[in-house]
């Protein structure tokens, strides 16, 4: 039997150039711009890697009640895992050609579960191998279900009594300008940000090289923001989905546990019920 295979929250590609035949290879690559990442992935994908859609295979139906991309049952994600080649036992590498934002999504998912994962530093334009044209059907295999940790996973009532409290971090992972509420994207059904949240966007996790910053680099740039001070991290994006990156970042960084809000923005945004700010607080 090989030997375990432990894996941090990302891998170079020389790492897992050799390593291929040890992990399962999936191609997460989605825009918002609403270009098909799965066309681009038929078009040329990384050696054995097996497509996953954000919208159909990482979350559930969007609704007003769970916003645009739901985390899915745990039945139904099992029955997609077991479709992809990822058994219980399976490790991960997940990659897109947009800085692991995409890719931290399926990530975050696999490592919240307690399978190794991790997504390819820099993305597809680090590989500098051959790839592979059209659909790779893998075999089939058993995955367990598994439901998400109720520690790990934090809904909007939950995160509308805490947000102000002492103690209580709440991070926004979207660009600047979308926190701010200057530059709202056009999914965005108002401008702005939840009361007492933290403008943390995801691309700050990287470093010029546009690869995952160090550990160092993070743990400072979170102090930053008042994670070494925080009893609770939660953290938000549009829809779930790069808020995954914040995630893993703060997991690179040595904070463990933080927590996702899966509804983020594409909820709270979309109740008018609930208290928006915009610009950037005092003290900020």
């Amino acid at each position: 039997m090989s030997e375990p295979l432990p894996l941090p929250v990302a891998v170079s590609a020389d790492w897992l150039s050799a390593n291929l035949d040890r992990v399962v290879v999936v191609d997460s690559r989605w825009y918002l711009d609403g270009r098909s990442g799965h066309d681009a992935y038929l078009a040329g994908h990384l050696p054995g890697a097996v497509f996953a859609d954000v919208d159909t295979d990482l979350a559930a139906s969007a609704s007003p009640e769970g916003g645009r991309h739901p985390l899915p049952a745990a039945a139904d994600f099992a029955r997609t895992l077991g479709r992809l080649g990822i058994g219980d036992h399976s490790r991960v590498i997940v990659y897109d050609d947009a800085g692991g934002s995409i890719a931290a999504r399926l990530v975050w998912m696999l490592r919240v579960l307690g399978t190794p994962a991790a997504f390819l530093d820099g993305g597809l334009q680090t590989w500098s191998g051959d790839l592979e044209k059209g659909e790779h059907t893998p075999e089939p295999v058993h995955r367990t279900p598994q439901h998400w940790p109720a520690d790990r996973v934090v809904h909007t009532d939950t995160v509308l009594a805490t947000s102000r409290e002492p103690g209580q971090l709440v991070l926004d992972a979207r660009a600047h300008g979308r926190y701010t509420g200057e530059h709202p994207a056009p999914v965005d059904a108002r401008p702005g940000h939840i009361p007492g949240a933290r403008s943390a966007e995801w691309t700050g996790n990287l470093g010029p090289d546009g690869l995952l910053a160090a550990p160092e680099a993070l743990r400072e740039r979170f102090a930053a923001l008042g994670a070494e001070d925080s009893v609770t991290i939660t953290v938000y994006c549009g829809s779930g989905v790069t808020a995954c990156h914040d995630l893993l970042a703060l997991e690179h960084a040595g904070h463990r546990g933080a927590r996702l809000y899966p509804g983020s923005w594409s909820l709270w945004g979309g109740d008018d019920s609930l208290p928006v700010e915009t610009g950037v607080p005092a003290g900020r």
